[in-house]
């Protein structure tokens, strides 16, 4: 109790404020060594800023822990295609470093370590993979992937056995043609290649290479959300986090988390799910659509329009590493402008592997607040070494770190 109130006292002397700009954050005081900025994260935690546009960033969208203090960033630059890049990120240094690895992608999202040490990038069209190191080595993984339409990205998860999971998002956002007709069955979810599906590479061989590419599970609108996590028992469960079709209602239709598992299908573009998560006709598909099964339910729905851009899995604490309160948890991250997003969620991680309990608000308060901070836009996050959360605004154009807070307002 003591100790809460020391810290409450500090609040008020942390030293000047640095005032922000309509799109900057005020900062006030330290957190881990660097500017501390006014969000909501657990007690006895602060948030940081660590890095800026005034460090070059433009659109950052990933970023990953390669080593100690070493940061991985893939930066879209833009919508445009070949504006984006690869940063590194040092943090060991006073400033903290950005240099750029490589430039001219087209619009990377996707970043995750593979089994095999390298990092793999998940461009619009590509999926390639280097090894950790002073220079980029890229080689090509997955090719010929479709970078067209309203949902070029493409997200990376990896399970056992040189299982590589991606996003092949729809092209369209309810399969309306250029007629303004909704055909069903869809095209875009038809033939050998469909789109608005999840897709497993097997990767193998002496030389880890491409040995299969199939669709893995369907009907899936945007799946930017996707973590592999493992039960008790050791079985994998894929979750995917699901954009759904964008009404212009605010609170419909509900986003989803599911549970993904060899061909299931899911129900874009002819079902959505309402806010208790049961399978509704979507508009434009009334009379002509059945949302039933063989199609699965989602695990859970979300609130509309909160835009999940990331899941991440967090080990649970062990092994040495200090107990966080994301630990043992699966964390998503909404992006979306409308109340409901703007944050960072978070569910315990039961021992079959599925988010259970009630949701907590990891980070969160991202309103605006003109001389305060700016309307909050998170887009990815990572867990480093010492079990600190990361995370990139992409519109912001940030690095942000929720680190431990100490009695003189600074982290360990």
């Amino acid at each position: 109790m003591r100790a809460a109130l020391a810290l409450a006292a500090l609040a008020g002397t942390w030293g000047p404020v640095a005032a922000a700009t309509p799109h900057a954050y005020a900062t006030r005081g330290l957190c881990a060594g660097h500017p501390r900025v006014d969000l909501r994260v657990p007690t006895g935690w602060c948030a940081g800023l660590v890095a800026s546009a005034a460090q070059g960033l433009q659109m950052p969208r990933r970023l990953l822990e390669v080593a100690p203090h070493r940061f991985w960033i893939v930066d879209m630059g833009s919508w445009e295609p070949r504006r984006g890049r690869l940063l590194e990120l040092r943090t060991d240094t006073q400033p903290p470093t950005l240099r750029t690895l490589v430039s001219g992608l087209d619009r990377p999202h996707g970043l995750a370590r593979g089994p095999d040490g390298r990092v793999y990038v998940g461009e619009a069209g590509t999926v390639w993979r280097t090894p950790v190191a002073d220079a980029v080595r890229r080689e090509d993984v997955v090719t010929g992937l479709p970078a067209d339409g309203a949902h070029p990205l493409k997200e990376l998860a990896f399970g056992g056995g040189g299982q590589l999971f991606i996003n092949v998002g729809s092209a369209t956002d309810a399969c309306r043609d250029d007629q303004q007709q909704q055909p069903l069955p869809c095209p875009e979810t038809g033939g050998p290649r469909p789109r608005a599906a999840v897709y497993r590479a097997v990767l193998g061989g002496p030389n880890h290479t491409l040995q299969s590419l199939q669709p893995h599970a369907l009907g899936l609108r945007n799946s930017l959300g996707l973590a592999v996590v493992r039960s008790a028992r050791g079985a994998e469960r894929l979750w995917q986090a699901e954009n759904s079709v964008d009404y212009p209602d605010a609170q419909a239709p509900a986003e989803e988390l599911n549970a993904l598992v060899a061909g299931s299908q899911h129900g874009w573009p002819g079902c959505v799910s309402d806010a208790k998560g049961r399978s509704v006709v979507a508009r434009g598909y009334e009379g002509r659509a059945g949302c039933g099964a063989p199609q699965r339910a989602p695990h859970q729905a979300w609130p509309a329009h909160v835009a999940p851009l990331q899941l991440l899995a967090v080990p649970p604490a062990g092994a040495g590493q200090r107990a966080t309160p994301w630990s043992g948890h699966l964390l998503a991250v909404w992006h979306g402008y409308r109340a409901g997003g703007q944050r960072i969620v978070g569910w315990r991680l039961g021992a079959d592997g599925a988010p259970q309990g009630p949701r907590q608000d990891i980070v969160s308060g991202w309103q605006a607040r003109p001389g305060v901070r700016p309307l909050g836009t998170p887009a990815g996050a990572t867990v480093d070494h010492l079990g600190r959360l990361w995370v990139v605004e992409d519109r912001n154009r940030t690095v942000l770190v929720v680190a431990p807070l100490t009695a003189a307002g600074a982290a360990r």
